[in-house]
């Protein structure tokens, strides 16, 4: 089941977000991320999180519709969006998309980066979407969806990963090691279809810019 998890991060063209709407079959909506899902007509499943950025003119709207509130205090230790990720796999969401999960806060944007790459081990695949960029997780194989001149960029996560190969790449490896404390697979460009990362242990996160990148 194929859930998805509605922040309050940036988001860009919102006609992109309008075209990919019925592709999920649950929604959640993250505190603030309220406000986002009105303005492209959604009415989620759910409004998570501790209500600090939610307006009172959208909490009324919402409760008006009949969506349910998990609410929570602002003392806590999970953020917002990694309760609404805890909530779409006991719900039995077995693909997550998030949209709006990057920003201005960097923290936030490890936060949520990290914490949704530690789904991977359990078999729930979760891919952060916007216009210009995508971030995968891999601990396998993946095929980019992109094409002849995407940027994109390989993160270690875990001390090593092993094994990486790259196909249908200006700079492909063979083999490679990739280390967390030394990042050095980034700004690579697609040169062919179907271009394939591979590894054999660990984990990477894979930034798909859709445009080249200065």
């Amino acid at each position: 089941m194929k859930y998805l998890v509605i922040t309050n991060g940036t988001y860009g063209d919102l006609d992109w977000y309008r075209s990919r709407i019925n592709r999920f079959a649950k929604k959640i909506a993250v505190d603030g991320g309220a406000r986002r899902a009105r303005e492209l007509g959604i009415i989620p499943d759910w409004i998570v999180g501790d209500m600090d950025s939610i307006s009172e003119q959208d909490r009324c709207f919402m409760q008006e519709a009949g969506v349910s509130f998990e609410l929570h205090p602002a003392e806590k230790d999970f953020t917002d969006t990694q309760i609404a990720l805890r909530l779409a796999e006991r719900e039995g969401g077995r693909e997550i998309e998030i949209w709006g999960g990057t920003g201005s806060r960097l923290d936030h944007n490890l936060s949520n980066i990290l914490s949704a790459s530690s789904f991977l081990e359990r078999g729930i695949n979760i891919v952060f979407e916007s216009p210009d960029l995508s971030v995968y997780f891999v601990n396998k194989q993946l095929v980019v969806p992109g094409a002849p001149g995407d940027t994109v960029s390989l993160i270690a996560l875990g001390n090593r990963v092993f094994g990486v190969d790259l196909s249908g790449f200006k700079y492909p490896l063979d083999k490679a090691t990739l280390e967390l404390n030394w990042q050095w697979a980034v700004s690579n460009i697609i040169t062919g279809k179907n271009p394939v990362v591979r590894l054999d242990s660990g984990m990477l996160a894979v930034f798909h810019y859709k445009q080249p990148v200065p």
